[in-house]
């Protein structure tokens, strides 16, 4: 009985839509054997059909009906997210060519006419299921494998720019912090989840051009003369160089991070000198959360400030090094970024 109970429950459910009872009674019993059948006799309860729990697996739909026609009803379900997906075969008397081309038009995967045999439209149905299957399988594969592709990309992505940092005497920890203190800056400021994540993804490839930046410079424990300052000012471009990939919205969100995540809003950081909104918004926002993690984080050549007085900074720089909507933006998610720098701090 449990078995017998398992196998109706797994049935494929097939919604017939038809104002005829019966055109109805016919087709469930022709159904009824190897499928669970849902029905609606106009296409208004057909809608509350295909949205209910028990979404149908396929729909066979008549045109001729009572208010919304059947050509509408798969306009509307072929229009919507939620339903596109169901494949949709119309069963009508209406069987003229245009008929048929106005429905497979629409959206529909057949057209079959009344009056109907009885093996055909078990084998188009058969057909149609599988092929519906097979799509969606497919389609979790392309999903599957697009996802991992994305995290590989963004492991790669992240693990550059940790060369970078350790290149630069900075620990692996500096650019995770700063990543998640750019994302929570980001949700503040109304970014979607998914730009706010790729831009947490993007972050640690900010000083990705160091890699290009003699050691003997990058390293030097004394003052810089200025010429090599100069040099090291022409990272953000060898970084904007090596991440240079109109394909990829990772790289290019990366690329405008490490391009410009040194311009100031009042136009004096370099390498172009932008102001204001002319520089990404993205750049500004990693530019300020790198700049906060320096600030609290222990280096070799400097003490540790306190969030107090590096807030302080950021009163003082608002208007002038930084964007005053970042930095407002900052002080509104403290807390949350407080608790992302207690739990990646270093030991």
């Amino acid at each position: 009985m449990q078995e017998t109970r398992q196998k109706n429950v797994d049935r494929p459910r097939i919604l017939i839509v038809d104002d005829s009872p019966l055109n109805i009674t016919v087709l469930v019993g022709l159904l009824k054997t190897d499928y669970k059948t849902l029905v609606a006799k106009d296409g208004e309860q057909a809608f509350n059909r295909v949205f209910s729990e028990q979404q149908p697996d396929l729909i066979l739909l008549d045109i001729m009906m009572p208010g919304i026609d059947g050509y509408e009803v798969c306009r509307q379900l072929k229009g919507d997210p939620r339903s596109k997906h169901i494949p949709i075969i119309f069963v009508s008397a209406m069987s003229d060519a245009g008929d048929e081309e106005k429905g497979l038009a629409l959206g529909a995967v057949d057209f079959i006419g009344k009056p109907f045999s009885p093996p055909i439209i078990l084998a188009r149905i058969n057909t149609h299921l599988a092929l519906a299957l097979q799509k969606r399988e497919l389609e979790r594969e392309v999903y599957e494998r697009t996802k991992e592709l994305e995290m590989s990309r963004k492991d790669l992505v992240r693990r550059l720019g940790l060369a970078a940092e350790y290149k630069d005497n900075e620990t692996g920890l500096h650019v995770q912090r700063m990543a998640e203190y750019a994302r929570l800056i980001a949700l503040e400021l109304g970014f979607s989840e998914h730009d706010a994540e790729t831009l947490a993804s993007a972050a640690p490839m900010h000083d990705i051009g160091k890699l290009g930046i003699p050691d003997a410079i990058l390293c030097k424990p004394a003052r810089l003369t200025p010429e090599e300052f100069q040099v090291i000012q022409g990272h953000p471009e060898i970084g904007a160089r090596i991440l240079e990939n109109p394909d990829s919205e990772l790289l290019h969100i990366a690329r405008e991070i490490a391009l410009y995540h040194h311009e100031k809003w009042d136009g004096s950081g370099y390498p172009m000198g932008l102001a204001g909104e002319d520089i990404p918004l993205v750049a500004r926002i990693a530019s300020l959360a790198d700049v906060f993690d320096a600030l609290v984080s222990t280096r070799p050549y400097k003490q540790p400030w306190s969030v107090i007085k590096a807030i302080g900074l950021f009163e003082e720089e608002k208007g002038k090094h930084f964007d005053p909507n970042v930095v407002d933006a900052f002080k509104r998610v403290l807390p949350k970024i407080l608790k992302v720098k207690e739990r990646l701090a270093e030991d």
